[in-house]
């Protein structure tokens, strides 16, 4: 349903939340979240124009978020490298339908609509918070250390 763009650029702020506020190097973020460097390096790029993330060149620089987790949604991530697109007027450009919609397309639009509001709903701090007993989306330097512990 979504793009691997959106998936990268997701796995890159919940990194950076969980990190927040310390930057990080593009490098340091693609070896957390096993995005390729280059790839993630033009998600970045597009994060920070969009005001979900910030730079700094030089010693010391780094990418960090632009606000705390609990102020960023995943909603805001997703419209930022791809919008969800809502269905306002008949896809198959049908003169009869216009702005009603079919059956089938108005249910389609009802699921991205309740998509997007759990995006809306859901912020960073959330998904960090939320317990998990699975493998977790990015690695922190705990759970590695915490990993060699148990050997």
């Amino acid at each position: 349903m979504f793009s691997q763009t959106v998936e990268y650029a997701l796995r890159a702020v919940v990194h950076l939340a969980y990190e927040a506020p310390d930057a990080r190097t593009t490098a340091q973020i693609a070896e957390a979240t096993k995005v390729p460097k280059d790839y993630l390096s033009k998600i970045l790029q597009g994060l920070a124009k969009r005001g979900i993330v910030t730079t700094q060149r030089g010693v010391g620089g780094g990418v960090s978020l632009a606000k705390t987790p609990e102020e960023v949604t995943i909603l805001d991530v997703v419209n930022a490298v791809e919008p969800i697109e809502r269905i306002t007027t008949c896809p198959l450009g049908l003169k009869t339908h216009g702005v009603r919609l079919c059956p089938l397309h108005k249910r389609l639009d009802a699921a991205m609509a309740t998509v997007e509001a759990a995006f809306r709903n859901t912020t960073l701090a959330e998904v960090l918070a939320e317990p998990s007993a699975s493998v977790p989306l990015c690695e922190s330097p705990d759970d590695r250390k915490l990993r060699l512990r148990q050997r």
